[in-house]
C-alpha cells in the first residue's frame, strides 16, 4: 500500500483508489488533469409583443392565419417551433419548426395557419445549438380576428 505525496504543487490532481480482490490492497493513483470550460450566453427571454390576425377571403376562414411579432435577449435564434393545443395548454393539436436567419437584433414575424376558429394556447420557443427559451400566450381566433 502506497501513501499519497503530499506536494505542496497547488495544481488540480485527481486521486483514484482501486480495491483489488486478491490481496485486499487499495492502489492509488496520483496525476494531473485539466479542463476547458465554455460559457455561453445562450438565449435568454422570448416575449410575444403583438399578434395580428390576416384578413381573409370568406373561402379561406377555415384556415385562419396570424402573424406573431417575438422579440428575444441574449444570442440570436437559428430555429423557432410553434405547438399550438388547446385552451389548457393541455393536448397538443400540431407543431412547425423552421429555420430562421435573424441578423442584428432578434425580432422575428411567425405566420401561423389555425385548424379553425377557436381559443388555443400556443407556445413559441427560439433555439440555437446551445440554449432555447419559450414564450406562452392564450390566443382567440375567430374567423380572421385574433385577440
Amino acid at each position: 500500500t502506497a501513501e499519497p505525496s503530499s506536494d505542496l504543487d497547488s495544481s488540480p490532481t485527481a486521486e483514484s483508489v482501486e480495491d483489488n480482490p486478491d490481496g485486499g490492497c487499495h492502489i492509488y493513483r496520483n496525476g494531473y488533469y485539466g479542463s476547458t470550460v465554455d460559457v455561453v450566453e445562450g438565449i435568454l427571454e422570448v416575449n410575444i409583443i403583438q399578434m395580428t390576425s390576416i384578413q381573409m377571403t370568406e373561402s379561406q376562414a377555415e384556415n385562419p392565419l396570424v402573424d406573431f411579432v417575438v422579440t428575444c435577449q441574449g444570442s440570436l435564434p437559428t430555429d423557432v417551433c410553434t405547438v399550438v393545443s388547446d385552451p389548457t395548454c393541455q393536448v397538443s393539436k400540431s407543431m412547425v419548426c423552421d429555420p430562421v436567419v435573424v441578423t442584428d437584433e432578434c425580432l422575428l414575424t411567425i405566420r401561423r395557419a389555425f385548424e379553425e376558429p377557436g381559443t388555443y394556447c400556443i407556445n413559441i420557443t427560439l433555439g440555437d445549438d446551445t440554449s432555447q427559451a419559450l414564450a406562452s400566450a392564450l390566443i382567440s381566433v375567430n374567423g380572421g380576428e385574433s385577440t
